[in-house]
């Protein structure tokens, strides 16, 4: 068994080592509750509720997009570049822009059919079919 008073030494080792002790988490933890909050009330002030709710899907879908396509409403509004709240459409057309600018991935699914073909319908009579 440990002695406690090199537990403790070690526990504190290990803060130390991570950068940050638990107030300092806890601190960070509410400024990032903070800014999540306000960036959600400016959304709102700046998005309609189709809108909204297009922009809340793409974030299922594509988290890292929605975040960049948040920021960039949010830099619009700030350089007055939006006058009143996006719609739906204006919206859309972001988007369309937005994936112009950005390249395609070039993600692909293969299917091996020689693995496919390993369970043939001819073993059927092993199992009394």
């Amino acid at each position: 068994m440990a002695d406690p008073e090199l537990e403790a030494i070690r526990q504190q080792r290990m803060q130390q080592m991570q950068g940050s002790n638990p107030e300092q988490q806890k601190a960070m933890q509410e400024q990032r509750q903070a800014q999540e909050e306000m960036k959600n009330s400016m959304l709102a002030q700046l998005l309609d509720q189709d809108a909204r709710a297009r922009l809340n899907t793409l974030k299922l879908s594509k988290p890292e997009k929605a975040q960049m396509v948040e920021g960039m409403i949010i830099r619009m509004a700030q350089m007055r570049q939006i006058g009143d709240k996006l719609d739906d459409a204006s919206l859309v057309k972001l988007l369309e822009n937005l994936n112009q600018q950005m390249p395609r991935s070039n993600s692909t699914v293969k299917f091996d059919r020689r693995r496919a073909a390993l369970d043939s319908d001819e073993d059927d009579d092993d199992y009394g079919i």
